[in-house]
């Protein structure tokens, strides 16, 4: 197995993973400001890894499989500590859409890759503005909670505090996920009544 520079960027994002919990956890003052660094740097390798690959066409059948597996363990980590230090019921409600539907999207598309229509629930506009959106609010709600249920810290950001803000990204970004995942249901939706007529049929 031929391990390109990408793929070594995706490792490099699941290493962070508990990097990331562990600062979270620290008793340092700035203990914030590094979970959301580690977080902000694994976004960033995220973006880079898919470039490179597009750029110097470094494609692998391992990258492409660990690359949206790095990227549902990095989110759903950053979900799970953020509500463990702001227990609310809407944050958790939140929390649970953006997993749910990942783990939805998951299994659609692999069902869509045994009838061989993989193609027809790949990524669209729509789920590339939803991850924007998600990761600045995952983001600042890292830079914010605390884990010891103490209230947000309340630094502001363009005449807001920072938890406001990523807390309304992160309530617009589950509303994104449940659209996004609608419309790759409905243009899958076709090819999944065909598979059940030939099942049927069978």
């Amino acid at each position: 197995m031929k391990l390109t520079v990408p793929t070594w960027l995706t490792l490099l994002r699941i290493v962070l993973i508990p990097v990331m919990v562990a600062t979270f956890y620290m008793p340092w003052q700035w203990s914030n400001f590094a979970t959301a660094a580690v977080f902000g740097l694994a976004a960033v390798t995220d973006w880079l890894d898919g470039w490179i690959a597009r750029r110097y066409h470094l494609y692998s059948a391992f990258g492409a499989f660990l690359d949206p597996v790095a990227d549902k363990l990095m989110v759903a980590t950053a979900l799970f500590l953020i509500v463990q230090g702001h227990p609310t019921p809407w944050m958790a409600f939140w929390a649970a859409v953006i997993v749910g539907r990942e783990i939805a999207v998951s299994a659609l598309r692999e069902w869509m890759a045994e009838l061989g229509q993989r193609a027809t629930v790949k990524v669209a506009t729509i789920g590339k503005i939803k991850t924007v959106v998600q990761m600045v609010a995952l983001l600042c709600l890292l830079y914010a909670v605390t884990p010891d249920k103490n209230p947000p810290r309340p630094q502001p950001w363009l005449g807001e505090p920072i938890f406001h803000i990523g807390d309304w990204l992160l309530a617009a970004a589950a509303l994104l996920t449940l659209w996004s995942a609608f419309l790759y249901l409905r243009a899958a939706w076709p090819a999944l009544k065909e598979g059940e007529r030939r099942e049927a049929g069978s």
